[in-house]
């Protein structure tokens, strides 16, 4: 169909979960490496990742048809700077993980009712339209970095760690997963609570990767976690699909 070809977004299977919570987490590592390995802070990690992210995001705006590379650098770029982002706003600027968590909240949920009222309704499907692909992003955005506080916040202020963290969020993606086969609630919903969730298991798990031992996580290299993580990204997309998703219902 017409309409599929132009579609600029992939087909969603379980690969494409492997990805994104790989994406997520190498966003955390990296994020941190720029930012706490390289000493260059969280204002100066989320003004480099913010560049990035601009630049990739007018290159997949400008492409004419799905380019699987092109599409998870988008993806990468927003969870480096949603790492940075979050960082800065809980601990540079004093607000906490609770504080922070609630106003991305807010932000979401504004760009969601933009999206709605300047390009139509919310779908994950075939994003086609310039105007409808920013909302996209934009919401991807938001989410990653409301993901990141919220993975900071279970794993710091609750007490239950990065590996206690990871298996929360992951038990919550499972539970999703079993409400996408054995219910018929909105596979739009659906799709953007996974997506969201995603971002705070990718949090806690690059967390777990490169904090110190005695931080409860592996004391991990975040320089040369984030080039494995990048390496298995890369296969990965390698394996997938190169053409643009039909998504059926």
């Amino acid at each position: 169909m017409k309409e599929n070809s132009l579609s600029k977004v992939p087909q969603i299977t379980l690969l494409f979960w492997v990805i994104k919570i790989a994406a997520t987490t190498l966003g955390e590592t990296g994020g941190d490496a720029v930012s706490m390995t390289m000493n260059l802070g969280y204002a100066v990690g989320t003004a480099i990742f913010a560049a990035f992210f601009l630049v990739f995001l007018f290159l997949q705006v400008r492409a004419r048809k799905f380019h699987p590379f092109l599409y998870w650098a988008v993806i990468v770029a927003t969870t480096t700077v949603g790492t940075t982002m979050a960082d800065f706003a809980d601990r540079s600027l004093g607000i906490g993980y609770v504080g922070g968590s609630l106003i991305l909240f807010a932000l979401l949920m504004g760009m969601l009712a933009a999206w709605h009222f300047a390009a139509g309704p919310i779908s994950f499907q075939n994003i086609t339209a310039p105007r409808t692909e920013i909302c996209y992003w934009m919401t991807i955005l938001f989410s990653n970095t409301l993901g990141t506080a919220l993975g900071d916040f279970l794993a710091d202020d609750s007490g239950l760690g990065y590996s206690g963290g990871a298996l929360v969020f992951g038990a919550a993606l499972a539970l999703l997963a079993l409400a996408y086969f054995f219910t018929s609630l909105s596979r739009v919903f659906l799709f953007w609570a996974a997506f969201i969730l995603t971002r705070p298991l990718g949090a806690t798990l690059g967390d777990l990767l490169t904090k110190p031992r005695d931080h409860g996580g592996l004391d991990l290299n975040r320089i040369s976690s984030t080039a494995v993580l990048a390496a298995f990204m890369v296969i990965c997309i390698l394996l997938s699909s190169k053409k643009a998703g039909r998504h059926p219902a």
